[in-house]
């Protein structure tokens, strides 16, 4: 039971009384009677959810009280209630904060009931609302949300740290499925915007010819098909975050416009002269290596610095070791708890064979192929055959080929260093070989 707690503050007691007995026929109305302004003024200790505050009290008119409880709870629902209807006091007493006004007629009562019934389906609503926001919050919390202690991943702790202490834009790249979106959201919500919009908008999905209305918005009548006036995602995005994601497919004509609206802060709806001041944060991600996007002239390199902010590079699963069983034991745990499940445990049979997994479809990959396993396991423990992993063709393809073992050796040497975006370092490790064994390869390829 959601209890109401409700103060009426009248000094005639009949009038006090009858309001008590009527507002209490609902067991969730709490009622405290005070007959005078100061009393209730008193009282306020005890957390009234509602005041119905009589205008003409004995020791001040209800003006000066209204303001007095607007300045010590401003978020506090003050009814006026009044023996005469005055229009002019009604308008200077709503200005001044009451909720609503009412006059002591034949429906008083109905109708204080019906704006108190009103109070509580607002305050039901703000409560659900704080409730969404607190699980969305701790979803993000910042401690949980990325999983993982690899050094690769650690680096980009600090940078996410610094992006939701400032206002700086953020601009996140990694290949497809390393998490940019899950970064992107831990940023807001661990802002000072986390209470306003988070408005994610995919510029690979949206048609070219509706990317603008999309964005920037419409008046009605601005084109054919536009019946209403619409806000674009920057309006909607007001106070919060706007994460533009995949930007580095936005074709150079909208580029251009983008660049504008970061420049001015400001957006114009299609069909408008009227321009609208923003407030508003920008994350940014994608896939695709912008510099090189820039020497294709495919992207604007004054957009691109534009952007820049904080940068933060995403490792792709294959360089996160152990990383990936911390990660495979938390979607399995998260899953099942989903599902109502016993959680399942993975043997040592299913660890090695996730870990030998090169993972093309990066973290996303690995959620699908776990979420699977569980359904697929009758019991407790998931081993390896319950793992649905398909590999890639890369060793079948080089065996069927005729070659040296030398010329194999240099085949797999390369293939490492493109999976690890030729970091030798790693590529030894991996390997178990010398340094000098792949440079000399790299020479040797040179040389011919």
């Amino acid at each position: 039971m959601n209890v109401l707690k409700i103060f009426i503050v009248e000094d005639d007691e009949f009038t006090a009384e009858m309001l008590k007995h009527y507002l209490s026929l609902n067991p969730e109305n709490d009622i405290e009677i005070f007959h005078t302004g100061k009393e209730c003024i008193g009282h306020l200790n005890l957390q009234p959810d509602v005041v119905c505050l009589d205008y003409f009290l004995p020791d001040e008119n209800g003006e000066k009280i209204l303001k007095i409880l607007k300045r010590k709870k401003p978020d506090l629902p003050v009814i006026m209630v009044s023996g005469q209807e005055d229009v002019s006091t009604a308008v200077n007493l709503l200005k001044d904060g009451a909720y609503d006004y009412v006059v002591k007629d034949e429906n008083f009562k109905e109708r204080l009931w019906n704006i108190i019934n009103h109070i509580r389906k607002r305050a039901n609503l703000d409560k659900q609302v704080s409730v969404l926001q607190q699980e969305v919050e701790k979803k993000y919390d910042f401690s949980t949300t990325i999983i993982g202690d690899s050094p690769a991943i650690s680096e980009i702790f600090p940078l996410i740290e610094k992006a939701f202490k400032s206002e700086i834009v953020v601009s996140i790249t990694g290949e497809t499925g390393t998490g940019k979106e899950v970064v992107a959201k831990t940023i807001h919500y661990n802002s000072n915007r986390k209470d306003k919009p988070f408005v994610q908008v995919n510029m690979a999905a949206i048609p070219n010819d509706l990317i603008k209305s999309e964005l920037f918005g419409h008046e009605k009548g601005a084109f054919t098909g536009a019946i209403d006036r619409r806000a674009g995602k920057f309006e909607e995005a007001q106070g919060g975050t706007i994460f533009l994601d995949e930007i580095g497919d936005m074709d150079t004509a909208m580029q251009v416009k983008i660049l504008r609206v970061l420049q001015k802060q400001q957006v114009t709806r299609i069909g408008s002269n009227e321009p609208v001041n923003l407030d508003v944060r920008v994350i940014i991600a994608t896939h695709k290596n912008l510099m090189d996007e820039i020497k294709k002239g495919k992207f604007r390199e004054d957009l691109y610095y534009r952007l820049l902010g904080i940068s933060i590079s995403l490792p792709p699963l294959r360089e996160r070791g152990n990383d990936v069983i911390l990660m495979a034991n938390y979607f399995i745990e998260e899953y099942c708890k989903k599902n109502k499940l016993p959680n399942k445990k993975l043997n040592k049979w299913a660890v090695n064979k996730l870990l030998s997994h090169d993972y093309p479809g990066n973290v996303r990959e690995l959620k699908s192929i776990v979420e699977l396993a569980v359904v697929m396991t009758e019991g407790e423990v998931i081993d390896a055959d319950h793992l649905q992993i398909k590999y890639t063709s890369f060793f079948n393809e080089m065996i069927s080929r005729e070659m040296t073992l030398e010329k194999y050796n240099d085949e797999i040497i390369k293939h490492f260093l493109k999976r690890y975006n030729n970091k030798v370092r790693v590529v030894a490790d991996k390997l178990d070989i010398g340094k000098s064994t792949i440079y000399r390869m790299l020479a040797s390829n040179e040389d011919q």
